[in-house]
């Protein structure tokens, strides 16, 4: 298994695989693909997980693919690494993430803190957000459901994972070309860290997204979508009860806005029959990575 100790400066790498220190510059700031590490000085250092990244993207470039066509095959996991690497990535996800928990329910916020940096040291933040906060969100949920912990301990995991999630979204730079997105939470929703996870999935793609967070007033949605104009607008439902109004509300507004792209998210829609998933279909963005990316191509 490759080490995850950093270890190469740029000079190093730069000579290792053949690429210009101030094209890896540009193309880490550009398509964020992996963070590296600094030390004391402020230097880059790389890890071997790094290096495996850079020469299978040098080897897709070489191959005729531009750099973004690289980089999407990679997040996409299409056919960016061989089945030995996806176990050790799945293994060292799944580490990182029970470090991760432990500490947040801990209350111990600098722990969590330093496993997050690691965790954005060796993979993508869509990776970290999607692979590592996700399933700690649900493993959360779990919990406090099962009261096997306090309301405190979900509102202070939570808070952490809002803070971090909004700064990374607010550091990623939109693209104008791109159509806009409206994300907001379904009526009388409250629980956002899954639409922020996919407003930073949005973010990373170039979207130009306008997040509004929890549910807000009704009638207000229609000024909204008349003022942006957006080509997309997303809700999200985490509690059963709320699924028929946020349904009845997408319906009116796709009939009042025929051309916007309405689509429906959240852990609530997996607890429906699948004769009521099947009626509302076309809506259903899915929970997973590829789910998002198979719904926005046929939209």
């Amino acid at each position: 298994m490759a080490t995850t100790k950093a270890k190469y400066n740029i000079k190093a790498v730069s000579q290792m695989l053949g690429i210009q220190p101030g094209t890896l510059r540009a193309w880490e700031r550009r398509y964020k693909m992996i963070r590296p590490s600094r030390n004391e000085a402020g230097h880059r250092l790389y890890t071997d997980e790094h290096i495996r990244i850079l020469k299978w993207l040098m080897e897709k470039v070489d191959k005729g693919f531009t750099i973004s066509q690289a980089v999407s095959l990679l997040e996409s996991n299409e056919e960016a690494v061989t089945h030995t690497e996806q176990q050790e990535n799945r293994t060292q996800l799944d580490k990182i993430g029970d470090q991760l928990l432990d500490s947040l329910l801990s209350f111990n916020e600098n722990e969590a803190q330093r496993h997050l940096d690691h965790a954005f040291s060796l993979f993508t933040p869509e990776t970290v957000a999607i692979d590592i906060i996700g399933p700690i969100l649900v493993k959360i949920g779990d919990l406090w459901e099962e009261n096997k912990i306090t309301s405190a301990h979900e509102h202070f995991a939570s808070q952490f994972i809002r803070s971090r999630i909004g700064m990374m979204l607010l550091s990623i730079p939109s693209d104008s070309m791109l159509p806009k997105a409206l994300l907001v939470c379904g009526p009388n929703e409250r629980h956002e860290l899954g639409l922020l996870i996919f407003a930073l999935f949005l973010k990373r793609k170039g979207y130009d997204v306008i997040y509004l967070g929890q549910s807000i007033a009704g009638g207000d949605i229609d000024i909204v979508i008349n003022e942006i104009d957006p080509a997309y607008m997303f809700m999200s439902c985490t509690l059963k009860k709320n699924i028929p109004i946020t349904i009845r509300l997408a319906e009116a507004l796709q009939r009042e806005f025929p051309s916007l792209k309405i689509g429906l998210g959240g852990y609530a829609y997996d607890r429906l029959s699948e004769l009521d998933k099947k009626r509302i279909q076309p809506f259903i963005v899915g929970n997973s990575k590829r789910a998002w990316e198979q719904w926005l191509q046929k939209n």
